[in-house]
């Protein structure tokens, strides 16, 4: 019978929603927590498994004790080998690689594992490309190519590989990560550690992310431009996080949280790098004063995210607030092109929230010129 490792960080993400930009680090961990963060890369990783209970017959599912692994997967009525131990409440990074060595040395043929960059890291640190792997989705940054587009697309990735006995052609995918301390800071450095075997499904595993490139500078300010003309007075405006969306702050003379969530009303900064508890105090705040808010987002670059990846304060809780017909979408031509028809995607946190955000919705791609673009999730 052939042996599936499955790993969950489950600290992987708790700073998203609260704004501390990652979870890297013990010390951000415990303020996440103290923040009131709850973990979601168990919920994540729900979503992946409940593609493969159809086939639980079918594999014997290694994994790590608790919130490793074990729980989940025995909440989902599958009944794994468990192995290894914890010592500690909170689980570390030599957990995951401890983890990783483990279960490939208990015969897996494929790791699923629940984590972000850092997770990546911890294991290819661990085993380097000895096996293939296959991420699911659920940190705050998710620069590398070894993760799905989705945790749904995880399972069904896994499902493909166990389908192919072996034969499904594999390819090696970027283990990428950036430095968190800068990135808390509004400065992006992203480095290549090395690469990983993924199973080779285009339509289910996602590309690196695509960082915005000089040439497309003048696009930029195009659309800030066509932004800040149509801007509204007495309309809060939330600005999201991006190179793209920073150009409006340029405009407006304003400063910016590059990797953050600011509030710009009749051009002032009302806002500054606000979490998801800040977003909702401040729509309480507009709601009572009877002033109206909109949200600006815009793509990554090679993934296609509108919700879900590096801006999680903007939570299904928060969209809700300012509602689908109040998010303003933009991107380059060159950003939507290099999609290659693949849809935008969103990850809210709520399922049904996902499917009223679904559909299709206007991109502005530069001054007076918008495209109409399919959403999924």
């Amino acid at each position: 019978m052939r042996k599936v490792g499955l790993i969950i960080n489950p600290l992987a993400g708790i700073g998203g929603r609260v704004g501390l930009k990652g979870s890297d680090g013990r010390d951000i961990v415990e303020k996440a927590i103290a923040m009131g963060a709850v973990a979601e890369a168990p919920l994540k990783a729900k979503r992946a498994l409940n593609r493969l209970v159809s086939k639980k017959e079918e594999f014997q599912l290694l994994t790590y004790p608790g919130p490793m692994g074990e729980d989940t997967a025995r909440e989902l009525g599958f009944d794994p080998i468990v192995l290894g131990s914890l010592k500690g409440e909170l689980t570390t990074p030599e957990d995951t690689e401890k983890a990783a060595v483990v279960l490939r040395d208990a015969g897996a043929e494929l790791i699923l594992f629940a984590g972000g960059d850092g997770t990546a890291r911890n294991l290819y640190h661990a085993i380097g490309n000895s096996l293939p792997v296959i991420g699911i989705p659920a940190g705050v940054k998710i620069h590398s190519a070894v993760y799905a587009d989705t945790p749904t697309h995880a399972g069904d990735a896994a499902a493909l590989f166990l389908a192919g006995s072996g034969r499904i052609q594999l390819r090696e995918a970027e283990v990428m990560d950036i430095d968190e301390e800068a990135f808390r800071q509004d400065r992006v450095s992203a480095r290549l550690y090395g690469y990983m075997t993924v199973p080779n499904v285009r339509n289910l595993m996602q590309s690196a992310k695509a960082g915005s490139v000089s040439t497309e500078g003048e696009n930029m300010m195009s659309i800030a431009s066509h932004i800040v003309t149509h801007m509204e007075e007495d309309v809060c405006y939330l600005i999201g996080p991006g190179t793209t969306i920073r150009s409006v702050m340029d405009i407006l003379g304003l400063k910016n949280t590059l990797l953050g969530v600011d509030a710009v009303l009749n051009r002032e900064l009302i806002g500054s790098d606000l979490n998801e508890a800040g977003l909702l105090e401040l729509l309480d705040r507009m709601e009572s004063k009877g002033i109206p808010v909109k949200l600006v987002v815009t793509v990554i670059g090679g993934q296609g995210y509108v919700f879900g990846r590096g801006n999680q304060q903007l939570s299904h809780r928060v969209l809700s607030r300012v509602g689908k017909d109040n998010i303003i979408i933009a991107a380059t031509e060159t950003k939507m092109i290099a999609l290659g028809g693949k849809p935008l995607l969103v990850d809210t946190g709520d399922a049904a929230f996902n499917e009223l955000l679904a559909g299709y919705v206007k991109v502005i791609t530069s001054m007076n010129r918008q495209m109409a673009y399919r959403v999924a999730y």
